[in-house]
């Protein structure tokens, strides 16, 4: 993963807890869970604006 070995990441986590503390962990992490579901519903659904232009007909139909 990354080229990072065990060693990298326990320093790397190590600098997050002096940095964020162990209070904060559980906030950061659940932020980027959200972050990334909400990546991932964005990637998969269809967009909620449809720009496709009308027909004459479809817009006939609405008046």
């Amino acid at each position: 993963m990354f080229g990072l070995g065990t060693t990298e990441m326990l320093i790397i986590l190590v600098l997050v807890l002096v940095v964020f503390g162990a209070g904060k962990l559980p906030e950061i992490g659940g932020a980027l869970g959200k972050g990334l579901r909400s990546f991932k519903k964005a990637v998969q659904d269809k967009d909620e604006i449809d720009i496709t232009p009308k027909n004459e007909d479809e817009k006939d139909r609405e008046e």
